[in-house]
């Protein structure tokens, strides 16, 4: 008599399988550049000039040529008076000595009247200045400069500007790929026995 094997029951499991698609995200970042303003005001040179100044008087040299102011020509004949009336005293000392000389045998009225006829020279009478060479007084003033500078100024302002972020989120998808089950397999059963 055989032994008929003993009916089984076959079971399967499958397991859940979970499915994941996922993208990273991504970044965007710009940095602008920072802005730059410069502000610059240029130097200035400011001169003011006064001319120089020449000064000549040549009063003096005018004075010597008996072109001076008449004022002092006539303090000068006044002070020359004095030798003046003393050499005319002596002069007609001397006339009356020459015609008081007699025994000289010279007709002294006639050479007397002769002489007194000469033009009289008043140049011997020092009414100009004294000739020199330091007449002409000359003076110079040299000319002023003032000079002021203003120095450049450069303003500089600077603005950082902030970066630019942009983010762009990436995909995450989670989704069933397989779902568990269990199954069951019957065995076979001969029912003709």
């Amino acid at each position: 008599m055989s032994i008929s094997p003993v009916p089984q029951l076959q079971i399967r499991q499958q397991y859940a399988q979970i499915g994941i698609d996922a993208d990273m995200g991504q970044w965007d970042i710009e940095q602008p550049r920072a802005t730059q303003e410069l502000t610059t005001t240029p130097s200035r040179l400011d001169m003011h000039t006064q001319p120089g100044q020449l000064s000549i008087d040549n009063s003096k040299w005018h004075d010597a040529l008996g072109f001076g102011p008449s004022l002092e020509a006539f303090s000068r004949i006044y002070s020359e008076c004095k030798n003046i009336a003393l050499q005319g005293i002596a002069k007609i000392v001397e006339d009356g000595n020459r015609m008081a000389a007699i025994q000289t045998g010279e007709n002294a009225f006639s050479a007397l009247a002769k002489e007194s006829t000469k033009d009289i020279d008043f140049y011997e009478y020092m009414y100009m200045g004294d000739a020199s060479l330091d007449n002409i007084d000359m003076s110079y003033q040299p000319a002023k400069v003032d000079i002021q500078y203003t120095p450049a100024h450069v303003e500089h302002h600077v603005t950082v500007n902030p970066p630019k972020i942009h983010y762009q989120r990436g995909k995450l998808d989670i989704y069933m790929k397989q779902y568990a089950s269990v199954e069951f397999i019957p065995p076979s059963i001969d029912t003709k026995r």
